[in-house]
């Protein structure tokens, strides 16, 4: 029997009885048996308890727009069932008490949760090889990463091992890894979805969005997970559009931007520039007008990341003592002192801990002036160079990452590399906007491998920024492209 892989499809074809939940999910199930222990996507699988939650929508005792479809979720979303170990040794047995938000509505929605998906540790990286249970590898090239943070869920949808997926996105760990894996991944205006039950990294700057292999795909996860949430002070009370109905619909009179500087930055993969012009010629082709603005501040935007968000990173991760919370040493230790030092020594991995100091040191007596306050200054100039690139057009278009999917192991002993990967991306938080990679081409390689074409839009634009990413989707077919055959090759 041939399974639908995208989430609108296969929801339809529940509906209408030309499968089963309970056949779905058994499909999905044996995928992940099957890839997993290659490509390392999951760090847990409920198999009997989405095998239940199948068999009541079959049964019709639970429905809604996702109902019977198979989804899988960032392990750093809390869930009353299973652990939640933000791929930590520091939270490797942590039990939540209580489902984050999105994970309720999803359910609410019917959706089938199989599992959760490996990440960088507590969401710090850009090629989920910073994982303490191993690397994710990517489904188009499994010598190759999947891109980070959200690397796991990017890989299981591309894998076949669900037929859409959630992921949380900081600096670019939802749009990233959507471009390495060749989907669909979208970040929402910070504050358009509920952050509540999200493990913080740097919580002025996480957002919780989705993965699909279409742009309606994640629409339709978007307005699921949605709205106002009392139970987080940082959620927007904002109506929640339809973002599926009009998404077929061409935006008329679209202006696009192409901003000067990134046409300017070094570093960009050749095949990426070029997949990326040939997109805009093809936004041409359908009648958008492209137009040059200016993000003056764009070249600051690493900086100021990479000093905000460990800052913010450093507060958040202080509750992880050994005593309080978290992994705690079995050593014999002299003093609390110790404890602590020995616990989160053990407990946290390298890259987390080297954030942690840089924050900690930025955010100490006589330096906090120099470093934090003045990348908060640099994030209100950012924010005022968007502003002022919207008023001359609809979106902003650029290269999602500025190469292909590299090799494993190719950039972790350069952490400064590392944190290039993320040049198009950071920006997009840092000024709170909503943001979509979608695909717009593939390398030439043996193994073909996708390139990521980002889109950033406005506040709360996401209803207009799903319609323009769809005017590209329809007009071309990278979209329908699936990775060679992974068993046994």
């Amino acid at each position: 029997m041939d399974f639908p892989d995208t989430l609108i499809p296969a929801r339809d074809a529940i509906r209408e009885g030309r499968i089963s939940s309970r056949q779905l999910t058994r499909h999905v199930l044996d995928r992940i048996e099957s890839l997993n222990g290659r490509l390392n996507a999951f760090n847990s699988v409920w198999a009997d308890r989405a095998m239940q939650v199948a068999a009541q929508v079959d049964e019709g005792r639970i429905g809604g727009p996702l109902a019977g479809v198979p989804i899988a979720i960032k392990d750093n979303l809390c869930t009353a069932f299973g652990t939640t170990t933000c791929s930590s040794k520091m939270l490797r047995q942590f039990r939540s008490p209580y489902d984050a938000t999105v994970v309720r509505k999803l359910e609410s929605a019917g959706a089938v949760i199989v599992g959760k998906t490996n990440l960088d540790e507590f969401a710090m990286g850009s090629s989920t090889e910073n994982s303490a249970f191993g690397p994710t590898l990517n489904p188009w090239d499994p010598a190759r990463v999947p891109g980070g943070s959200s690397g796991g869920s990017a890989a299981a949808l591309a894998a076949g091992m669900c037929c859409g997926a959630v992921g949380s996105d900081t600096g670019g760990s939802i749009r990233q890894p959507a471009a390495l894996c060749g989907v669909v991944g979208l970040k929402p205006t910070y504050g358009r979805v509920s952050r509540y039950g999200l493990v913080a990294y740097a919580s002025s700057l996480d957002q919780i969005g989705p993965f699909g292999w279409t742009v309606a795909d994640a629409a339709l996860l978007l307005g699921v997970m949605a709205g106002h949430d009392p139970k987080d002070s940082t959620s927007v009370s904002e109506p929640v559009p339809d973002y599926v109905a009009d998404l077929d619909r061409p935006v008329e009179g679209l202006r696009i931007g192409l901003p000067r500087e990134y046409q300017l930055a070094g570093g960009i993969d050749a095949r990426v520039k070029s997949a990326v012009e040939a997109a805009v010629g093809r936004y041409q082709q359908l009648g958008a007008e492209v137009v040059e603005v200016s993000l003056p501040h764009t070249e600051y935007g690493i900086a100021a990341y990479y000093v905000i968000a460990p800052c913010e990173a450093s507060s958040n991760l202080a509750r992880y003592d050994g005593v309080h919370f978290g992994h705690r040493t079995s050593e014999r230790v002299r003093d609390i002192i110790e404890l602590f030092s020995r616990s989160r020594a053990e407990g946290f991995g390298a890259e987390v801990q080297r954030r942690i100091m840089i924050g900690t040191y930025a955010l100490s007596s006589g330096y906090y002036d120099a470093y934090y306050l003045r990348a908060l200054k640099v994030r209100a100039l950012i924010r005022r160079d968007f502003d002022e690139a919207f008023k001359r057009c609809d979106v902003i278009l650029c290269p999602t990452s500025p190469t292909p999917a590299f090799r494993v192991g190719e950039k972790t002993g350069d952490p400064l590399q590392m944190y290039l990967v993320d040049v198009f991306t950071v920006t997009c938080n840092i000024a709170a906007l909503p943001g979509i990679s979608i695909p717009c081409g593939f390398t030439d390689d043996p193994r073909p491998l996708p390139i990521g074409l980002q889109l950033i839009g406005p506040t709360f634009s996401e209803q207009k920024l799903l319609r323009i990413a769809r005017m590209y989707e329809a007009a071309t077919d990278w979209h329908r492209r699936r990775p060679a055959e992974l068993v046994g090759d």
